[in-house]
């Protein structure tokens, strides 16, 4: 049984790559023994990579309504979704998956319709928290089932594998509701049009700015597919109650006075695509930032989405707007991920006999590690893990095993899997020191030049600004050619190595750079 099938965002060294996919070698190679994907909920890291793993496996999904309503959309652009087996569960449900019995067990996220797994096995009871947090005042559903967690606990807990994504902040992570507050607080008295942007999938906090916005006599429209296609989603599953004569389209909203006026749109992480970023740079059909717009970016930035986010908000700023913000103004984001006590809560409800810290980096998970201990945990009860690493769980045993092949696909348009280590480094040298093809003209019969050497550059100097330079180098390629003629060296590829090796220890003394050098010979 698979549980969550998510992707990954390329760091800034990844030029080119689009997504980051897992390595799923070892499932496909073990297809016919898969059973299921159990999915927790809706997020990208949770359920972006389906359309491509379900290109090598063939198996069951089952979600609950909301996290297959956007499985269903994904799956229709992949033009997958006929031959997808998708199966519906709610919290609170039991099915079986082969051998496995599960249970799915309500928790707060940051999107609706998270859950909890409490798996049965053949040797003992797994739970698998998912992504969750504590919210004692949630907007939209109940609180987590603690009362769930506790009578699982007492009916005996083998592993317990927890979210450790917050594991190094201290205290609670604040409620959802503390967000409307602040949000209220910017809407009340503002004369002009508001803009706001959040996390799509955060169906509570878009609730809560519908609702803000018909508290204060303002009209919504929505623009950015991925909103747009939230909301409906959740429009039609019951999680988005809409006022009446309170959503327009976008390009009714400007037959409201500014005052009135509330755009809802993607692009709180700086997506060059987004319907932010078109208002900002200008290329939004329907929509132009002024001076008479208060910008609220209800989100937090992700790691590696600082610059392209702070592009954003500076050329808000250059338009006229009136940016709010995190930095700026306090309470306009909440995680939605467990603190160090909600957890502590969880492990101490719980009470399993072995602990899995997953869903972070290895100092979270060191750090969950340290907050097992610190509720009574033994540290030989405590297993952590690394990408394809095995843990081999029995009645009265946990231990690490081997290893299976895993890892991460990177996916550049439709080449999943064809851009490697190599083509990475190729991709930043370039990027990093530019390149210099070097032509030329060969005879076949002693190798003595015939034409050239054409130097072109490309993201290194611009030739009609450094013309003495391609000069020398074409004099240092001519002096190479000399002396591999010299010293009878006559194989072509041989030819290209010196050239390479010459030309690249002349640029690095001349000009302390180091570009690729591609030397192209032809033959006459």
């Amino acid at each position: 049984m698979v549980v969550d099938c998510g992707l990954g965002f390329p760091d800034g060294d990844m030029y080119g790559v689009d997504v980051v996919i897992p390595d799923v070698t070892y499932l496909a190679k073990n297809a016919d023994k898969v059973r299921g994907i159990v999915l927790t909920h809706g997020h990208e890291d949770h359920i972006g990579a389906l359309p491509y793993v379900l290109k090598d496996i063939s198996a069951p999904i089952y979600a609950t309504p909301l996290t297959l309503a956007l499985v269903k959309l994904k799956l229709e652009e992949h033009r997958l979704l006929d031959i997808a087996d998708l199966r519906e569960f709610k919290a609170g449900d039991r099915f079986s998956v082969g051998c496995f019995e599960v249970e799915a067990v309500h928790v707060n996220h940051s999107i609706a319709c998270a859950v909890a797994l409490a798996i049965r096995t053949p040797v003992g009871m797994v739970v698998h928290t998912g992504d969750f947090k504590i919210d004692t005042t949630p907007v939209g559903c109940p609180m987590t089932d603690l009362t769930r967690f506790g009578e699982l606990g007492r009916e005996g807990v083998l592993a317990l594998l927890s979210d450790s994504t917050n594991a190094e902040r201290k205290g609670f992570s604040p409620s959802e509701r503390t967000v409307g507050a602040a949000l209220d607080g910017l809407f009340d008295g503002c004369p002009k049009r508001m803009i706001v942007t959040t996390f799509a999938s955060n169906v509570y906090r878009v609730q809560q700015v519908i609702a803000l916005a018909a508290k204060h006599g303002r009209k919504v429209a929505i623009t950015g597919r991925s909103m747009e296609n939230m909301v409906a989603a959740s429009v039609e599953l019951g999680y988005i109650q809409l006022p009446p004569d309170t959503l327009v389209e976008i390009g009714r909203i400007k037959n409201y006075p500014k005052e009135q006026q509330l755009i809802l749109t993607t692009g709180s992480q700086g997506e060059s695509m987004s319907a932010l970023h078109r208002m900002a740079f200008g290329g939004h059909k329907q929509v132009e930032i002024s001076s008479g717009d208060r910008v609220i970016l209800s989100s937090s930035t992700v790691p590696g989405n600082e610059k392209s986010v702070s592009a954003i908000v500076n050329e808000l700023f250059r338009k006229g707007a009136e940016v709010m913000y995190r930095d700026v103004c306090s309470g306009l984001h909440v995680s939605g991920h467990a603190c160090q006590e909600e957890q502590k809560m969880i492990l101490a409800l719980v009470k399993p006999r072995y602990f899995i810290p997953v869903h972070g980096e290895q100092r979270h998970l060191r750090s969950h590690a340290r907050l097992a201990q610190e509720v009574g945990m033994e540290s030989k009860n405590i297993l952590i893990s690394d990408i394809g690493r095995v843990i081999e769980l029995g009645k009265k045993s946990a231990h690490m095993g081997g290893t299976v092949q895993a890892g991460r696909v990177l996916v550049d348009g439709a080449g999943i899997g064809d851009v490697g280590s190599v083509v990475l480094r190729d991709r930043q040298h370039l990027a990093e020191d530019g390149m210099i093809v070097v032509a030329m003209s060969l005879s076949r019969e002693d190798n003595s030049l015939i034409s050239g050497p054409d130097v072109i550059t490309r993201g290194f100097v611009y030739v009609k600004e450094s013309e003495a330079l391609i000069d020398e180098m074409r004099m240092q390629v001519v002096d190479t050619l000399d002396a591999c003629m010299n010293n009878d060296i006559t194989n072509w590829t041989a030819i290209k190595s010196s050239i390479k090796t010459s030309l690249s220890s002349y640029l690095q003394k001349k000009t302390k750079r180091s570009p690729m050098i591609l030397p192209v010979i032809m033959e006459n």
